[in-house]
């Protein structure tokens, strides 16, 4: 057996192991690392039972016990494997073939300015007077579901009508501006809020809720901070922290037409 030990047998092993190492990876960042070491355990246990011991009773108990644990398994990490899923199609590579294989025309450099720069002059206006913000720039990823949670505006991405949206006496200053097709889409409205454990902790619940949109979908979310007034960006699953006017410029002109 050992002689029929082939290149194949190597590249399974290693993408099995690439496998579990990403799951470990998936379970540590959302608290779920207890449950992955128990579920591995137990298959470990299942395997041995039933392959090296042959014990046949618990083996086929085991079986029926793995038949019907997927099914709860995939309830119990639904979250996780929506997540998993959803980084596997946005991965670079991914994205260039769906390109490749896409007839949209990109937008000219002046479209995309008209709609960046209201939006970084109101970021800057916003953090020279301490006043919190959360701006969500929709990609390719609808938030459809994400909208319905605030206030829909349907206006224009102006620079004023943002600064006002977060005043601190406007009723929807604490929730996230949502940005769609260069249009102020709705506002107030609530994001899931990531659980990372790296998260560093002076940063606030705001950047919380940008890290998790930018980790459910490809969004853009931009911070202003209301203790600091400085500014950042979450996106890609990652921060951007302490951000000048030309480097949140140069963020949004390259994320926007990329």
């Amino acid at each position: 057996m050992f002689f029929e030990f082939g290149i194949k047998d190597i590249i399974d092993i290693v993408l099995v192991a690439l496998m579990l190492y990403y799951i470990y990876r998936l379970m540590k960042e959302s608290r779920s690392l207890n449950v992955f070491i128990g579920i591995m355990v137990f298959v470990l246990v299942w395997l041995f039972v039933s392959q090296v011991l042959e014990m046949r009773l618990l083996g086929s108990i085991m079986d029926k016990l793995v038949s019907v644990g997927v099914i709860g398994l995939i309830v119990l990490f639904k979250e996780e494997i929506r997540k998993f899923l959803y980084q596997l199609g946005a991965h670079q590579r991914v994205k260039n073939i769906m390109q490749f294989f896409s007839s949209k025309k990109s937008k000219s450099p002046e479209e995309d300015k008209a709609t960046i720069m209201p939006i970084v002059w109101a970021c800057m206006d916003m953090a020279r007077g301490k006043i919190g913000a959360l701006i969500v720039i929709e990609r390719a990823t609808p938030l459809d579901d994400i909208v319905q949670t605030g206030e829909l505006i349907g206006a224009n991405v102006n620079k004023l009508l943002i600064e006002n949206i977060f005043f601190k006496n406007s009723p929807l200053h604490d929730g996230a501006m949502v940005i769609s097709q260069k249009r102020i889409k709705a506002a107030g409205c609530i994001l899931p809020v990531s659980h990372a454990m790296d998260i560093p902790k002076e940063l606030g619940l705001r950047h919380r809720a940008a890290l998790g949109i930018a980790q459910d979908s490809d969004a853009i979310a931009i911070i202003v901070s209301e203790e600091t007034g400085r500014i950042s960006v979450a996106i890609k699953g990652q921060f951007r922290l302490r951000l000048s006017a030309e480097e949140l410029e140069g963020i949004l002109a390259k994320e926007m037409t990329g």
